[in-house]
């Protein structure tokens, strides 16, 4: 990660609507300029935190032409945000909640989101139950067909026992994961996702998450079935969309991607090259991508 990853932002506590504590990093910039511009709110992944859109929102909040406000959420049980006693609140209405309850916090009546798989799910529940928050949503790498093969690769790493004793095994653990799907990545890179996944604790990098997250995952029946969010998908018809998938993903698929542009037509549709699930949305010509897409909003 850069040497400024804990410059740029504020960082707030909003409590939920239980009180548990949410960790929220706020690129605030300057209000007199980015207050004319709905906000950026990125949403990370199943065992993912903040620090995976820190590179991304810098590149947003400080852009010279447009800048705009960007907010970053920890999920409760991930980075900084507190872990839930009761482990089955780990679920997607309750988090869908809590993005309700950080708007509200902040002052935020619509926002363009950026959802990273699980994150893009949340906004799936966001779009059945309160479409008016979404000003426009960037899928990442997720829709509302989960194949089975993408799930069992999510399951299977987490299952993996080995940790890591310093930085550099980390490092080594995540490219012997993930380095088939993630071929454009150079060494900065991986020492950059290592310092967004781990935190250090104890002496020694740990997963920045409650274990209880990936009990779930792991215990996932993949015999049984998976029932899709089409329903659910509905309710971004009205808004402005877009899909980035990348090109090694196993959890999102072509055949999907192409239907959900059949469904809604005007749906921006990006691939990430040489990168699996979920893409890294500062790296290559993705945040071009991205902010043309929200240019005009």
């Amino acid at each position: 990660m850069r040497s400024d990853d804990e410059s740029g932002f504020l960082v707030r506590t909003i409590p939920a609507e239980d009180g548990l504590k949410l960790h929220v990093r706020d690129y605030a910039g300057n209000e007199a300029i980015t207050g004319t511009r709905p906000p950026v709110f990125c949403l990370p992944g199943l065992t993912r935190n903040s620090r995976d859109f820190h590179q991304l929102a810098m590149l947003l909040s400080q852009d010279p032409a447009a800048p705009r406000r960007v907010i970053t959420l920890d999920a409760r049980g991930r980075g900084a945000s507190e872990w839930d006693a009761d482990k089955s609140r780990y679920n997607l209405v309750v988090e869908a909640q809590d993005v309700l309850t950080v708007c509200a916090a902040l002052g935020i009546r619509q926002a363009i989101f950026i959802g990273t798989s699980r994150g893009g799910l949340v906004l799936h529940i966001l779009a059945a139950s309160r479409p008016d928050i979404l000003k426009a949503v960037v899928l990442n790498d997720i829709g509302p067909v989960l194949e089975r093969v993408g799930l069992a690769d999510i399951r299977d790493y987490l299952n993996r026992g080995r940790k890591p004793d310093n930085w550099d095994e980390a490092v080594e653990i995540l490219r012997e994961n993930h380095g088939a799907a993630f071929t454009s990545l150079g060494d900065d890179d991986w020492q950059d996702m290592a310092r967004a996944i781990y935190a250090f604790r104890g002496g020694k990098p740990v997963a920045d998450y409650d274990p209880a997250i990936a009990a779930q995952m792991q215990a996932l029946d993949l015999d049984a079935p998976i029932p899709d969010l089409w329903p659910q998908f509905q309710g971004f018809q009205d808004i402005p969309l877009m899909v980035i998938r990348g090109e090694h993903s196993k959890l999102l698929i072509v055949a999907t991607v192409d239907e959900i542009a059949t469904r809604h037509p005007g749906t921006a549709v990006k691939t990430a090259m040489g990168q699996g699930h979920a893409p890294i949305l500062h790296l290559g010509d993705i945040p071009d991508a991205i902010r043309h897409f929200i240019s005009g909003l």
